[in-house]
């Protein structure tokens, strides 16, 4: 006996053949398979199932239910978590006992655990990433009134983007939405992360994978730090002489560069000052314009890097054809003569190793490094193929399923 409450999603598979009257920890292993994951509290197996994979965790009904609920929110709301796609509940043993009830996820393509990403904090780069990522995973959920109520290490997943970090949201049982935070909701929140991440940071200290020169306080401090600048930057209350109002644009495309649009903000103005403030902040900016041009689906960073290469290539297209063009036109030709084309010189086998975008952003890293190591320009498809021989071929793949005994960490500073 099970009761299957599904999210919307064409495809589904066929749920209801699975062993739902056995606990999860017992279910045959033919249908499981190894990804990466972080250590939980509650059992979590992931299953491959008519060609997909999920995330399937067990836990009491009320739990799974508020995690259902996060979840599908979290979602709808286009913050970073994982794919929700049911609830199983009434589960009855063979034996007539009750079962837990089982959350299922779609599993995040693409994603390492922290203990897969960084195994060796002591590089300050990758200790600069883990900060930034979880910052602004943090800032996010907060201006959406989510207080998280258990951000850890092992709660979040990272996905590479142009050479950055994106940290996602998985267990939410803990957590609750509101209208918005007060400040001492969202400090409440930033302690229980501090305790948490901090306990994580030793963790790694104790397994050698961070140097006992370093502080795991200072790193937690860092992320305090870089909270804080990245929620005054996006929501904080700044007051212009009107003399100076060029500040207030200064500002808004200080939110572009980070990402972010500022759809509404408020403008009052007394005593020769105009007070300003951004009343709605969404993330994405650089992707809805890469998209809106290409079609091309990137994360934050990834659409950033891909708009420079092609706003580059329309500044030589100007150059050599004696005109600028219109920005369509631009992104139509670098699509059919740039992207396209060095993706497609790369063997099927290798091409999912990583996203397209990321493995794009990496070509343009390698033909920048190629290029210096030679002293003139690098053929763009030259670079392609020495990138596919020398780079991707010697990666993991990172698309779905981590092999017996990988690790992935030493590739993250890969050019």
């Amino acid at each position: 006996m099970v009761t299957l409450k599904l999210r919307r999603s064409p495809g589904r598979p066929r749920l209801l053949e699975l062993p739902w009257n056995q606990p999860l920890d017992t279910w045959p292993d033919d249908d499981m398979v190894r990804l990466p994951a972080g250590e939980h509290r509650h059992v979590v197996r992931f299953l491959e199932h008519d060609e997909r994979y999920f995330a399937l965790k067990e836990l009491p009904e009320r739990l799974a239910r508020r995690e259902f609920a996060n979840l599908e929110r979290l979602r709808d709301e286009g913050l970073p978590t994982v794919t929700l796609v049911g609830i199983a509940t009434d589960r009855i043993s063979d034996d007539g006992e009750p079962l837990e009830a089982v959350l299922m996820t779609r599993h995040l393509s693409y994603s390492l655990p922290y203990r897969t990403v960084f195994t060796d904090l002591s590089s300050a780069t990758q200790r600069t990433k883990l900060v930034d990522a979880l910052a602004l995973l943090l800032v996010r959920l907060h201006i959406a009134g989510f207080f998280w109520g258990d951000c850890s290490l092992n709660n979040v997943l990272f996905r590479r983007d142009a050479g950055a970090l994106r940290a996602y949201v998985v267990d939410t049982e803990t957590s609750e939405f509101h209208e918005s935070l007060s400040p001492g909701q969202r400090q409440h929140d930033l302690n229980i992360a501090a305790d948490n991440i901090g306990g994580g940071l030793y963790d790694l200290q104790a397994e050698g994978r961070l140097s006992t020169t370093i502080e795991p306080v200072d790193i937690v401090i860092a992320l305090l730090d870089r909270y804080e600048q990245l929620y005054d930057d996006l929501t904080g209350a700044e007051d212009v002489a009107i003399t100076e109002l060029w500040r207030i644009q200064a500002r808004l495309q200080r939110l572009n560069e980070l990402g972010f649009d500022a759809e509404e903000y408020e403008l009052h103005e007394e005593g020769g000052f105009a007070r300003f403030q951004p009343t709605v902040v969404e993330e994405g900016y650089h992707r809805r314009s890469l998209d809106r041009l290409t079609g091309i689906f990137a994360h934050e960073n990834q659409a950033r890097r891909l708009l420079g290469a092609l706003h580059g290539y329309g500044a030589w297209l100007a150059q050599t054809e004696g005109e600028p063009l219109p920005e369509a036109v631009i992104a139509y030709r670098w699509l059919a003569e740039r992207y396209r084309p060095a993706l497609d010189r790369i063997p099927i086998e290798l091409r999912g190793r990583l996203e397209d975008p990321e493995i794009y952003h990496e070509v343009l890293e390698h033909n920048w490094y190629l290029s210096e190591q030679a002293g003139e320009e690098v053929p763009l498809f030259e670079a392609v193929d020495s990138y596919t021989a020398d780079v991707l071929a010697k990666r993991t793949d990172e698309r779905d399923v981590l092999p017996a005994g990988s690790t992935l960490g030493d590739q993250v500073d890969s050019p």
